[in-house]
């Protein structure tokens, strides 16, 4: 079949597309489809011309993820193309995360014409408005045809604008998904300009955020969460407080660093003491800091990073920034909580790595990875056992962390690392991408193994630990109220799947360890693509 020379439906993706490039989108995340074939034609000429990166990934959840994690390393958001239908709903557990994470994303899903709306007309449903609770914008386009293209091109412009946090009611700085539905008619696609190319812009910068201005000293907490960045250590610094800094927060490092955190806080002596904590990111792996957090006799406040307000006390103040004022450190309260303690950051053991028959335990596989990971690498934790075991015992890196704990779901880990690891490894960036999760998160997001064979393969170290079900909730409340049958059947979920021949069937590199010197081994080799480590561990 010829395409049509002209199609209403191809001159508008190439302005929609052409006009992303333009202001700062170097990434789009592509699953195939038939309504969307003009958007997916003109990425494809974009991206042959060099003027953007397309990734394909025929699940749309996926895709999703990948583009989430691409924006996680980035800053700039990657854009998603899908056909309508089941596969725009695909996209609602990585838009829900970047909404409570704060992360860039825009969303392209083609849709039917309104006159086949809600008529039985084939993979047609309800898509306006599909993702309205978490998008900052949420638009359904007029159809091409029925509006000149320049409106696609300000449709672009608007949706990177508002996906960064440059626009946006009650939330200048906060950057999240937009959702730009996207309704056409036949002749599907038609004949595109050859070459495609559009110049790469900048990506636009919200303005500067009226800072809170506080007092440096007094008895004053500064509480690092997920995606809290380098920004905690440094205005912990400046301040002279100390850090409480979660393994996922990015700024668990520097001399303000509390050891043993959940030690301190459950010490009434010191923590009744407190009179203000400055929360940066979302906090959410200890018991101690969330109930820190309630206590409605403190000064709270709280500078946001995602789509919600972290107020669990009801009366902490939001903030876009914070700027401390000149004065003296309380050196005396800083010494209080940074003092050694019986139970450490958990150093480990000088011989424990040289001995191959040293066997692997959850801490010695924290501790070998935190120490591989160099300043060019990433770690990206999932929402495993693991990260709670890494939190309570490793020390202070300056290392670059990711995790998704806008909701702390297990899906689309891997398709995140991924993500990240197309982002930092573009053009050409040395350093390796490892993904520390469990085996549940593992087979959870199973399809994010499948790459494209014509596509770089990004250099990724996917660590599993594998203790053959969900462990984590041996640590929760139903351990110790279900029957062992219905713990193990309805929570514990106990799997035996052959990892080994699972990577070999995506092409992935399979390597399994039980010791810590062969750990350190696969962690030191060079990594040339994609690579699945294998960790077997006890209940």
């Amino acid at each position: 079949m010829t395409a049509p020379s002209h199609a209403p439906a191809a001159d508008a993706a190439v302005r929609l597309l052409t006009t992303l490039v333009e202001h700062g989108v170097r990434d789009i995340v592509l699953s195939p489809g038939s309504r969307s074939q003009a958007l997916a034609l003109a990425a494809a000429a974009l991206a042959r011309s060099g003027s953007l990166r397309v990734h394909v990934r025929i699940d749309e959840r996926v895709a999703g993820f990948t583009a989430l994690g691409i924006g996680r390393e980035s800053g700039a958001p990657a854009a998603v193309i899908c056909t309508s239908g089941t596969a725009a709903a695909g996209y609602l557990p990585a838009a829900m995360e970047a909404f409570h994470s704060g992360v860039p994303l825009i969303l392209l899903t083609a849709d039917r014409p309104p006159e086949l709306r809600g008529v039985g007309a084939n993979q047609a449903t309800v898509q306006p408005g599909m993702f309205r609770p978490w998008a900052r914008l949420s638009v359904d386009a007029p159809v091409p045809g029925d509006a000149e293209p320049a409106v696609y091109a300000a449709l672009a412009e608007e949706a990177v604008t508002v996906a960064l946090g440059a626009a946006g009611e009650g939330l200048d700085g906060v950057a999240g998904p937009v959702h730009l539905n996207l309704p056409v008619r036949e002749p599907l696609s038609g004949t595109l300009p050859d070459p495609l190319s559009a110049s790469a812009g900048p990506l636009p910068r919200p303005a500067g955020a009226e800072p809170v201005r506080i007092a440096a000293g007094g008895r004053t907490l500064v509480v690092a969460g997920a995606d809290a960045g380098p920004d905690a250590e440094r205005l912990a610094r400046e301040g002279g407080w100390p850090l409480i800094a979660e393994v996922v927060s990015g700024a668990r490092f520097g001399p303000q660093l509390v050891p043993a955190y959940r030690e301190r806080l459950r010490d009434a002596a010191l923590a009744d003491r407190i009179q203000r904590v400055v929360v940066l990111g979302h906090p959410t792996l200890s018991r101690e800091v969330a109930a820190l957090l309630r206590r409605t006799d403190l000064e709270i406040i709280a500078v946001r990073r995602g789509g919600e307000r972290l107020n669990p006390s009801g009366t902490a103040v939001d903030a876009r920034a914070i700027e401390v004022e000149q004065g003296p450190a309380d050196t005396g309260w800083l010494a209080a909580w940074t003092a050694p303690t019986a139970v450490g950051g958990g150093a480990a053991d000088p011989d424990a790595g040289s001995s191959a028959d040293v066997p692997l335990d959850r801490p010695a596989l924290v501790r070998a990875v935190w120490a591989a990971t160099g300043p060019a690498d990433r770690l990206l934790f999932g929402s495993s056992r693991i990260v709670r075991v890494a939190d309570q015992l490793l020390d202070g890196a300056e290392a670059r962390v990711h995790a998704n704990r806008g909701l702390a779901g297990i899906d689309g880990t891997t398709g995140t690392g991924i993500g990240i690891a197309l982002a930092a490894q573009a053009g050409g960036a040395p350093g390796t991408v490892r993904v520390l999760l469990g085996d549940l998160s593992l087979l959870h997001d199973v399809g994010s193994l499948l790459l494209p064979a014509d596509e770089p393969a990004p250099r990724v170290q996917v660590i599993v630990g594998n203790d053959g079900g969900g462990t984590i909730f041996d640590g929760l409340e139903v351990a110790a109220s279900a029957p062992s049958v219905d713990l193990d059947r309805a929570f514990y979920t106990p799997q035996s799947v052959a990892l080994g021949p699972l990577a070999a069937a995506y092409g992935w590199t399979h390597v399994r360890v039980g010791t810590v010197a062969e750990l350190e081994h696969a962690l030191a080799a060079e990594v040339g693509g994609p690579q699945l480590i294998e960790v077997p561990l006890a209940r």
